[in-house]
């Protein structure tokens, strides 16, 4: 992921949380690691994959009420970030957060 991705993506959870921006920061990082995701060099659709499929457990662990609706948020205001990754590296992504 960009860092300005990486980035944009921490501020908006920290927005939609009340967190402090480490914490955000912080706790985007362990989803991604959960997914086999490196924080550097992946995009958009990678970021997507693990908002979308790990982020909900994340938020709900750390006692953030309606996880679904923070994650849909954070979707929708750092969505609009176009990757300039391929979609085969999305494909992989979305191929190891299945377990294949």
């Amino acid at each position: 992921m960009s860092t300005e991705l990486f980035d944009q993506a921490a501020e908006e959870l920290a927005r939609q949380t009340d967190w402090t921006l480490l914490t955000a920061r912080g706790t985007l990082r362990i989803a991604m690691k959960a997914g086999g995701v490196e924080p550097n060099g992946v995009g958009s659709r990678e970021l997507r994959a693990v908002v979308e499929q790990l982020m909900p457990r994340e938020l709900e662990l750390r006692g953030i009420g309606e996880p679904e609706l923070v994650c849909a948020a954070l979707i929708e205001r750092v969505g609009d970030v176009v990757s300039d990754r391929s979609s085969s590296d999305s494909d992989e992504v979305f191929r190891r957060l299945a377990g294949d």
